[in-house]
């Protein structure tokens, strides 16, 4: 497996990260309850065997279910050999008011707490604002309280974790924050237009929703039919994986992999054969210029549609 800096900080991480939400609650198409699940037992073997082949970075957050907890399970004896992200709890009221410095340092505070107790370890390499809005992104006191943890050493370096190309634009620019983690795949390619901007800068890039929550694999397809032009669209990439002879999620892997200004991608694994192929797929070997022109080519039309909170409130993915 390809280690890649990640932006400033100097720490080493694996190109494919291992997104663990799916080891700690139902999560993505066709996981409706925990019986459609790994069991503690089966998330540990996973999450050691991928460590064995070589992923060393984990991504992970306080609202991930028990996620927190099976990591820490899983490497309490491997822990300089790991690098784990995690996410703080929410802490913005429902109005959208922030509560005021020292009330917002004892959330931040107490949930980064409950996650290293979860992890059983005394640090955090990247501890992540989780779905960081405008408003949260001008804050000064959360700039502040985040730094103020990155210096007492329980945290290694900051981060964010944006939607939209003016929330990941502001975080930036702020100056503040090591490493951002935007939504970026082969449908919905905007964040793209900023990524020179972020290695300037020396932020550390992570991408999530490489495989669009499952939409680029298997799952993909039969969906709901709302999202009928997404199913269509996906099968105008069957052309490329016929042609290079790869599966769609490996396609749609080492095109975000071909980007080098990306530290490293999160791949959402659940089980061992998503786990196998998504190391097979990382060596080192990226999409050709001109294949990699074709896949910007395919990019959805209409990128604002490409909305999975919504969907998920609207019950498509079920």
């Amino acid at each position: 497996m390809i280690k890649r800096v990640l932006g400033k900080t100097g720490i080493q991480v694996s190109e494919v990260a291992f997104g663990c939400v799916e080891i700690g609650m139902p999560y993505g198409i066709g996981v409706n309850s925990v019986q459609d699940m790994l069991n503690e037992g089966e998330a540990i073997h996973l999450l050691q065997t991928a460590l064995h082949l070589g992923i060393n970075f984990f991504d992970t957050a306080r609202a991930y279910g028990t996620s927190e907890n099976i990591i820490g399970k899983a490497f309490k004896h491997q822990r300089s050999e790991v690098v784990i992200a995690t996410k703080c709890n929410h802490f913005q009221q429902p109005n959208g008011d922030i509560p005021p410095y020292n009330e917002l340092k004892q959330i931040i505070g107490t949930s980064l707490q409950e996650s290293l107790s979860a992890l059983q370890t005394d640090y955090v390499d990247v501890y992540m604002l989780h779905q960081a809005d405008e408003r949260i992104l001008r804050d000064n006191n959360v700039q502040a309280i985040f730094a103020e943890l990155r210096s007492s050493g329980l945290i290694k370096a900051t981060g964010v974790s944006t939607y939209t190309n003016e929330q990941t634009r502001l975080a930036i620019d702020a100056g503040c924050w090591d490493v951002i983690q935007v939504p970026f795949n082969m449908m919905d390619q905007r964040q793209s237009a900023l990524f020179d901007r972020a290695n300037v800068q020396g932020i550390g890039l992570i991408i999530r929703s490489v495989l669009l929550k499952g939409l680029l694999s298997d799952r993909g397809k039969n969906l709901h039919p709302a999202l009928s032009q997404v199913e269509n669209h996906i099968q105008k990439y069957n052309a490329l994986t016929h042609s290079l002879n790869v599966s769609l999620p490996a396609l749609a892997t080492q095109f975000a992999l071909s980007f080098p200004q990306v530290s490293a991608i999160l791949v959402g694994i659940d089980k061992m054969a998503y786990l196998q192929e998504s190391v097979e797929v990382a060596k080192g070997e990226y999409l050709k210029q001109d294949t990699l022109q074709q896949v910007k080519n395919l990019a959805y039309p209409d990128p604002d549609f490409i909305n999975l909170p919504l969907w998920d409130r609207e019950g498509w993915l079920t």
